[in-house]
């Protein structure tokens, strides 16, 4: 609706992750390098954030980074008995049909795995919100993938992501054997100021548009309401762009920031 009048091709605060729209701060540029070392490392690997931080949009460019160089299994809803985790594992590296027993599913997990090291393809296991796994005994069969090894290293690449929350349950001297297979952990942080304004403008390019739309007291005023959490950002922002079409004004300044603000801390 406010396209037009803002001269945009696209919606540049959508909810959905898209990593074509990732803004890379100094913390999301190391993050991605991170994941992609530890892929390609076949490395375990523990990535964190607060709500918000971006850590499934640096999933998506992950997955975008590896191409077809990679067989991708995504699990973004971890809450999984271990055998339900076994089971959607099988599925989503290609086993079909799946076994109905741990032994069998094992067998076939580790089979599969190797057939796509043969091909040249490295597997990873990228678990989204994995701070809700519910089951101590799931993390062990997580663990236990990584025995599947060849000569030079192991056969599958895991990706944590969680809240911050994760950190403390793994500190526990129970998931110890867990953590020793972690090879990189990194905690993704909000943006600053300056970075709040980058990534504003960053957003606005990738959706078409080439004018200055956000005034400097605006972002100051995003900043203050989101405290540099990009879902925030995107939240107020993108309401904003609107009330801003309402009142037919091209340019954001810190009044409507400021209003939008007082409607969204009223949900």
């Amino acid at each position: 609706m406010y396209r037009d009048f803002f001269k945009l091709k696209e919606r540049p605060f959508s909810k959905t992750p898209d990593p074509h729209y990732l803004y890379p701060s100094r913390s999301h540029r190391e993050a991605l390098a991170r994941l992609l070392h530890a892929v390609e490392e076949r490395e375990m690997i523990l990535l964190t954030g607060d709500i918000g931080c971006g850590k499934t949009t640096l999933s998506r460019a992950l997955m975008d980074e590896l191409g077809e160089t990679a067989r991708i299994a995504l699990l973004t809803n971890p809450r999984l008995s271990p055998l339900e985790f076994l089971h959607s594992l099988a599925v989503r590296i290609g086993v079909a049909p799946p076994a109905k027993n741990r032994i069998g599913l094992l067998e076939q997990i580790e089979q599969s795995l190797y057939e796509l090291f043969r091909q040249g393809i490295l597997p990873v296991l990228i678990i989204d919100e994995a701070h809700l796994i519910p089951h101590r005994d799931t993390f062990e069969e997580i663990r236990l993938l990584t025995n599947f090894q060849l000569d030079d290293g192991n056969m599958l690449s895991v990706v944590f992501l969680g809240q911050p929350e994760l950190r403390q349950r793994l500190a526990h001297p129970v998931y110890e054997p867990l953590r020793q297979r972690i090879g990189l952990q990194f905690n993704v942080g909000p943006l600053n100021l300056d970075e709040t304004a980058a990534y504003l403008r960053h957003r606005i390019r990738c959706a078409g548009g080439t004018e200055v739309i956000f005034l400097d007291d605006a972002v100051r005023e995003l900043f203050k309401f989101s405290a540099g959490v990009p879902r925030r950002i995107n939240q107020a922002a993108s309401l904003a762009l609107l009330e801003a079409f309402g009142r037919e004004q091209h340019q954001i300044d810190s009044d409507i920031v400021a209003d939008v603000a007082m409607e969204l801390s009223g949900i």
